[in-house]
């Protein structure tokens, strides 16, 4: 039997320095952050222990600290930077990363999306 699994952090909150002006990266910014993440042992085979699986829990933590660690100037690179920490996780095959900004007037907000896979 096929199982296709799939962990979802959606739009967590993450604070960060980030924009392209200097004066834009100097203040706290919020975005939103949704990572989809295909882990390597399906549902059912976890056995029901969080060692068999990714602690998401945990991981919105790293993705908090990550986005504040450093400032950056592109979304983009803040996308990279989280799919490098998920598939830093031996138990994730796969991850997509949405970042979404609040900075264009008239817009909801702008967003990047980025797909990688081990």
């Amino acid at each position: 039997m096929s199982e296709a699994c799939q962990i979802e952090i959606r739009r967590l909150k993450v604070k960060t320095h980030i924009g392209v002006p200097d004066e834009e990266r100097a203040e706290v910014q919020e975005l939103l952050v949704t990572v989809k993440i295909t882990p390597r042992v399906p549902f059912s085979a976890t056995g029901d222990e969080i060692g068999q699986t990714i602690d998401y829990a945990a991981l919105a933590e790293g993705l908090k600290v990550l986005a504040l660690a450093k400032p950056r100037k592109l979304i983009e690179t803040l996308a990279s930077d989280i799919a490098d920490l998920v598939l830093g996780h031996p138990l994730a095959v796969s991850v997509e990363v949405m970042v979404e900004k609040f900075i264009l007037p008239d817009t909801e907000c702008v967003a990047v999306r980025l797909s990688r896979e081990v």
